[in-house]
């Protein structure tokens, strides 16, 4: 398994609050690194949202109380394939006091907590973005950020905000919004593997997570 050290995971861009940024920056740190392809393709953005943008996550670096628990409006991790069928597929997330990377069963577990019962509220919907597609697309001018006075809410990224290939400015809302009519209901060869063609992924709901990795072809 991949392991990075303290000193590694320091110089990953962490941001507080900014997720969706750090893993924009993450993907392309870890091709340039040599710990994912060079073309990012073993690697997919996915958004962890739901209607109501109250989505609980464990071990979360940003609580408060001894479980870890935060009740984002939405999180952004990366996962990253892996072609070994006995190793684990690998989720990159610079906001959780697991291990980083953590093997993905392993994160679902401590993050998600399946067995947990929940309110219908709280339900959560992943959007899987390929890699590659999210590099290409995805932009943000940080202006969900910003209050009605103008002030920021939590001081942005030093680097420039992201500006997509095509121009767009800011795009982050089609990648957070999701409700019960966006998840797939079709796990077939072709409706997983489509994820490599569409610019905001496939939604899937949480207990889809794995099997869809499970499915979805190497690129």
């Amino acid at each position: 398994m991949i392991t990075v050290s303290n000193l590694e995971l320091s110089s990953f861009q962490h941001t507080p609050f900014y997720c969706e940024e750090n893993v924009y920056q993450l993907c392309k740190k870890l091709c340039a690194g040599g710990l994912a392809n060079p073309d990012a393709s073993d690697l997919f953005a996915v958004f962890i949202c739901n209607d109501k943008k109250q989505v609980p996550l464990w071990n979360q670096k940003a609580s408060h109380r001894a479980d870890g628990v935060v009740l984002w409006d939405y999180h952004v991790i990366c996962i990253q394939k892996r072609k070994d069928e006995n190793s684990s597929h690998l989720v990159w997330d610079l906001d959780s006091t697991l291990p980083f990377p953590s093997p993905l069963p392993s994160y679902v577990f401590e993050t998600t907590r399946p067995s947990f019962p929940l309110f219908s509220e709280f339900k959560r919907y992943f959007r899987i973005v390929h890699a590659p597609i999210f590099l290409r697309s995805f932009a943000s001018d940080r202006s969900h950020m910003i209050d009605n006075a103008g002030n920021w809410q939590s001081p942005p990224p030093t680097c420039e905000a992201i500006v997509a290939e095509d121009g767009t400015l800011n795009n982050l809302n089609e990648y957070i919004d999701v409700s019960s009519e966006d998840a797939t209901k079709d796990l077939s060869a072709d409706a997983v593997n489509a994820v490599y063609e569409r610019k905001f992924g496939i939604v899937v709901v949480g207990s889809q997570l794995e099997e869809f990795l499970s499915l979805v072809s190497d690129p």
